[in-house]
Order: structure tokens, then C-alpha cells, then sequence
């Protein structure tokens, strides 16, 4: 178990990383701005994103929706569209949602306090805790993977950080670094120094200003903090898209199931449950619903697409409407072409297949 001892000068911490920040820190827009609504923004997409990934987004977004009212006002479309390849979509969905809940309870003014905050959809512990530091100063401090790692390892923290009590040691010990410093600046700091300065993989010891009193360098257990217990899993699907071609279009239909890329668009889908070579598949049941007789004119070769708990396997088949046993099941897709399917939302697996 961690014990701190408080004979550690938190003071020398908290003034090395703020003289390291404000020597090293990177000109980022989100950082120029009190602006609740903006942070929040920034805050969302750089969620499971890199900065660099994060900003041309943050950018847009801000151009096209510049306050809460806006973004409200926009359709769920037009906001997924706007977010494509980014991935994790429920972020943008419950952003959208966010802004229209702020519109319709806050009368379009972004809430001030810690507990609002926290109450709009998609909006956790450290998100909340971020816009309420970084806009209104409040002395919430933020504990992302970046403060995991450079706290486990400065102070020596080997309880594995994906606990709940874990968590509120990191986020005391972060709370008692703070005091006596302005909150936005010191939050910045640490999360900005646990970027750069104290990398996952590689970090520059040598020339870090904490190196002297750092435990993971003295003891050499860099490379071993922090600990996680539990490693995600990761699950395997296996996906087999119809392509329906006539002429010069084709078909895709909206996901609305609660699943993967919910909102977004893609092709008409089988699912197989386990891996099966492309004649199993034309031999399949679940196939023979759309026709007995299809003559497939292209079959890809397999795609592989990688996201946070799953590894997507998927196929590509073309064929054409005039082989559909029942043209009743078209009613739901949407005819396309290469240039109007653009105004679509689509998964990254998707618009690889299409370039």
C-alpha cells in the first residue's frame, strides 16, 4: 500500500512543474480562452485523442458551432458528420446532447458550478473538474492518465491505478499539490509535465527538474509504473457488408442499435459469429434471407479495424439489387453514390473501403 510521507516537499514539486509548464508548454487555442463552453469542448475531444489528432477537430467545431446555442441548435447529422474519424462517437452524441440540455436548463448559459457541470451527459469526475478549474479557477484538481503516471512514479504509488480507491489517493495527493497555487495553471501544469516531460514509453530523466527526488528513477521503476491490475480484452467480430449496387449507386443504412458507431451509416450487415471463409458465407442461412441466387461481382479481401475493446474482421460484398429475392428490403437503407454519400457519417472501416 502507498503512505505518503508529508515530510516531501509538495511545495518544490508544485513550483518545479509550473516553472517547467511555463517555460515548455505548448500554444494550444483551448488554453487562450475562460471560455466554459470551449474548454468543454477541447475537454471532449481530446478525450482517448492526441492533441495533435484533437486539434484541426476542436477547430472546426468552434468555427462552425462557436457557442453552447449553436451546437444545440445543430442536427445530429451534421454533428456526427463533423466528428468523423475521430471514433469513440458516443462522445459526440453526448456532447450534442450536453448542449442541449445546457440550452434547456441553463437557459443556453454554461453552468459555474462543479455539481451542474457534473450533471450534463458525458461529462465524468475529471472532465467536470477540468472546465470548473480551468474556467472559473475553482481548486477541483484533475487526475487523467497523465497525473496516474507521473505521481505513481514520482511518489512511488504502486496500487494499481485502475481501482476505485486508487483514484482518491491520486486525487487527494493532487488536491494537496495544488493548494496554494491558481487552480487552471497547476492543472495544466501537471497534466502538460506528465505529457511531454514524464512520457509513457522513453521519458527524459536525465534532464527532468524532478529527477533528484524522483522514486521511480532513484530505484530504477520507470519502465514499471504505473501498475494496472486489470488488461482489457479484447473481443473479435466478424463482419460481412453487402454492397447493392444499381448502376452508378448503392445502398447504406443508419445504425441505430445501441452498438458500435450508433448514429453513424455503413452498409447492410451480417454478422457472422466466428471467422468463415467468403463460400461459407455465400452458403450461409443468414444470407439466403436476401437471395438464394446472388452473383457476386467483387468479394474484397479482409479488412482488419482496431478499436479500444474490439478487433473488427470484415468483408466486402458486391452485388447487384436485380439478385434480391424482395425488394421490400431496401425500404430501410438509403440509395447513394460515391459523391452523396459524403453528407453521411461513416465508421473509419468504411471510408477505407470507399477510398
Amino acid at each position: 500500500m502507498f503512505a505518503v510521507h508529508f515530510s516531501f516537499h509538495y511545495m518544490a514539486f508544485s513550483t518545479n512543474i509550473l516553472n517547467w509548464y511555463h517555460q515548455h508548454k505548448r500554444d494550444l487555442p483551448w488554453r487562450n480562452t475562460r471560455d466554459p463552453y470551449l474548454i468543454w469542448l477541447s475537454e471532449i475531444i481530446l478525450q482517448q485523442t492526441r492533441v495533435d489528432q484533437g486539434l484541426p477537430y476542436y477547430l472546426k467545431f468552434s468555427e462552425q458551432y462557436p457557442n453552447v446555442v449553436a451546437l444545440a441548435k445543430a442536427s445530429e447529422e451534421k454533428v456526427m458528420r463533423l466528428w468523423q474519424g475521430l471514433g469513440y462517437y458516443s462522445r459526440a452524441r453526448n456532447l450534442h446532447a450536453a448542449a442541449k440540455d445546457v440550452v434547456a436548463r441553463f437557459g443556453g448559459k454554461f453552468p459555474s458550478s462543479y455539481e451542474e457541470i457534473r450533471s450534463l451527459k458525458g461529462i465524468g469526475e475529471y472532465t467536470a473538474a477540468a472546465i470548473s478549474s480551468f474556467a472559473f479557477d475553482q481548486p477541483y484538481p484533475v487526475v487523467d492518465g497523465n497525473v496516474f503516471r507521473l505521481l505513481s512514479r514520482y511518489y512511488g504509488i504502486s496500487d494499481p491505478i485502475d481501482k476505485p480507491k486508487t483514484k482518491k489517493i491520486f486525487t487527494e495527493l493532487a488536491g494537496d499539490l495544488m493548494k496554494g497555487f491558481p487552480p487552471h495553471d497547476f492543472n495544466q501544469a501537471i497534466m502538460e509535465f506528465g505529457a511531454r516531460q514524464c512520457k509513457p514509453a522513453s521519458p527524459d530523466c536525465s534532464n527532468c527538474p524532478l529527477n533528484l527526488s524522483c522514486h521511480a528513477y532513484k530505484l530504477n521503476l520507470v519502465s514499471t509504473l504505473p501498475v494496472k491490475e486489470n488488461k482489457t480484452k479484447v473481443r473479435d467480430r466478424f463482419f460481412h457488408y453487402l454492397i447493392i449496387e444499381s448502376k452508378n449507386s448503392f445502398y447504406i443504412r443508419k445504425r441505430n442499435e445501441k452498438d458500435i458507431w450508433q448514429g453513424l451509416h455503413d452498409f447492410p450487415l451480417i454478422e457472422a459469429k466466428k471467422k468463415i471463409t467468403p463460400a461459407s458465407f455465400i452458403k450461409s442461412k443468414e444470407l439466403g434471407a436476401y437471395s438464394k441466387e446472388i452473383t457476386f461481382t467483387t468479394i474484397s479481401e479482409p479488412y482488419e479495424h482496431l478499436l479500444s475493446h474490439q478487433k473488427i474482421h470484415a468483408r466486402f460484398y458486391h452485388f447487384s439489387e436485380k439478385d434480391l429475392a424482395d425488394k421490400k428490403l431496401l425500404h430501410p437503407l438509403i440509395k447513394v453514390n460515391l459523391k452523396t454519400i459524403t453528407k453521411y457519417a461513416l465508421p473509419k472501416l468504411v471510408e477505407r473501403y470507399l477510398d
